[in-house]
Parts: C-alpha cells; structure tokens; sequence
C-alpha cells in the first residue's frame, strides 16, 4: 500500500508544480518557434548564436519580470546570472566571429554595449 500513497504524493507535487508555473512554462513551444524565425540567419536555422542570444534574452526578461513581484527568490536569481553569463559568452564570441552581425544582434535586441 505504501507505492499507493507514494504515487498519490508524486501526482499532488506534479499538479502543485504545473499550477506554480513550473521553469517548462517559461518559453512556449509557440513564442519559441517565434523568437527562432525572427532571429535566424537561414530556413533550418535553429542554433546560430543569434537565435541561441535570442532564446536566452527572452528568459531573462522573463526572470527580470519575475523579480519584479519576487524579490526574495534568491535560488531563481542564481539561474538568471547563468543565463546572462552565458549570453554574455555567446556575444563575445559572435563579436569575435563577425563584428557586423554582433551589432545588429545587440541593436534588434536592444542589448546596451
């Protein structure tokens, strides 16, 4: 009997966490596939670092709005600096690669710098 309750448990955590707005909300499959056909730079284009800069800017305003009413949230802070780090590396390394697509990345985005 005890699988019984222990499913029953896991069941009442995973309602819990699709009613929290668990991080699978964050970006929709549809808001995604918008953000990827603005921002590639060929038809089959999923990973160019214009569109990976592009995904990673659209969490972070999502975390910087979320920050707005959540200021305690230190744990999800965490994540957000990842997040800038990495799009910080991924634009270093296209301002490297190509100086005249890492400008109009940062200008389309309205990224400072």
């Amino acid at each position: 009997m005890a699988s019984v309750g222990t499913a029953v448990r896991s069941r009442a955590l995973c309602a819990l966490w699709s009613v929290r707005g668990g991080q699978t909300d964050v970006l929709t499959n549809d808001r995604k596939v918008e953000v990827i056909g603005a921002y590639r730079t060929h038809d089959a284009d999923t990973g160019s670092p214009e569109v990976q800069v592009a995904l990673l800017s659209e969490r972070i305003g999502y975390l910087t709005e979320h920050f707005k009413t959540h200021a305690k949230d230190h744990h999800s802070r965490r994540g957000l600096l990842k997040l800038v780090g990495q799009r910080r590396r991924l634009l270093d390394y296209l301002k490297r690669k190509d100086a005249d697509r890492y400008s109009e990345l940062i200008r389309k985005l309205g990224i400072r710098k």
